[in-house]
């Protein structure tokens, strides 16, 4: 077991850069959920990150630049429409997939000839990767289980795993960066996020989402069940069918709990409820925290369905997952 520390600032960026050098695994901040860093390049280095969250093999990694240019450094044969891409969008939550770089090795892209590239938003990410090296990252959490975007969700999930936790605060975002595969005929949505389906055609002219299962996946979130809670989780279709599941779950001696955005409190009333706040944007940014609230506190976690496009399409790409797609 590893001491854990949690530290913040030019300090923490020094210290982390120093271990993912030496070959350690190091968790930093960006702005969708919180990630589980090592050199890129470094094959058993890489091999940790699965052994620390405890994730299949053949579940692929996004690898982290600080600049475009460092995009030649983990791919080949990079097409235009990456940079038109990256103009538009980068730093932001989008990772697009590419055919791999030599130096990139299989244990990133499980064993795939394809990798997916990420520049974050966020600027203590962009610091450390510059200090040190393209970082390979899925989230920093145990496999399956809800994503962090705290630094102590981090420290609950991977505490003697890890030496350091950079912390920079709530994830702005609060889910999963886009993944847009280029290497398709036409670029194609893998895992839609806050870059939306919508925002990407008005860019690429045509676009189009794909939901298939692939021999060997190009992208993170696309094989197993993913951000799922601890305890029993259903996705409520209206928030009258959330209220009926709730007395039911009561009725029979269960301890539920609501995440609802707060427009719906003259239907909740007086019901345990976790606050999502009031716009999509909320909703996604919190969710992820709510989810692990909940697995605290009650024995059924009831979610909110959202019915619309782009962030809330993504945000319940996520939801439904966590549910394992049990509605009531």
């Amino acid at each position: 077991m590893k001491e854990t520390k949690i530290l913040n600032g030019t300090k923490a960026i020094e210290e982390g850069a120093r271990l993912i050098l030496s070959g350690e695994l190091v968790v930093f901040p960006t702005e969708t959920v919180y990630g589980l860093g090592a050199d890129a390049f470094n094959e058993k280095a890489v091999g940790d990150i699965f052994k620390a969250k405890g994730r299949p093999q053949d579940n692929p990694l996004i690898v982290h630049i600080s600049s475009i240019d460092q995009v030649k450094d983990v791919a080949k044969d990079v097409p235009d429409a990456f940079y038109t891409i990256a103009e538009k969008f980068m730093p932001g939550p989008i990772s697009v997939v590419l055919k791999k770089g030599d130096k990139v090795p299989y244990g990133v892209t499980a064993g795939g000839e394809t990798v997916a590239v990420r520049m974050p938003e966020n600027k203590v990410a962009r610091a450390l990767i510059s200090a040190s090296t393209p970082l390979a990252a899925p989230s920093a959490n145990k496999s399956k289980h809800v994503s962090p975007t705290t630094a102590e969700h981090v420290y609950d999930d991977l505490k003697g795993e890890v030496a350091l936790i950079i912390d920079d605060g709530p994830c702005k975002v609060g889910i999963e960066s886009t993944v847009l595969d280029l290497t398709t005929d036409i670029p194609t949505v893998l895992r839609p996020g806050a870059v939306t389906v919508e925002m990407l055609g008005e860019v690429l002219g045509e676009v189009v989402a794909s939901g298939k299962v692939i021999k060997i996946a190009k992208s993170p979130g696309m094989k197993y069940t993913h951000y799922a809670p601890k305890v029993k989780t259903v996705v409520a279709v209206s928030p009258q069918h959330a209220v009926e599941e709730y007395d039911k779950c009561v009725r029979e001696g269960g301890n539920p709990i609501l995440v609802y955005r707060n427009i719906y409190k003259d239907v909740t009333g007086d019901r345990r409820i976790i606050d999502l706040g009031v716009s999509p944007e909320d909703y996604a940014r919190r969710i992820y925290s709510a989810l692990r609230e909940g697995e605290q506190i009650a024995d059924e976690i009831i979610i909110e369905e959202l019915h619309g496009g782009g962030i809330e399409y993504s945000v319940m790409n996520r939801v439904y997952k966590s549910a394992g797609d049990k509605l009531v």
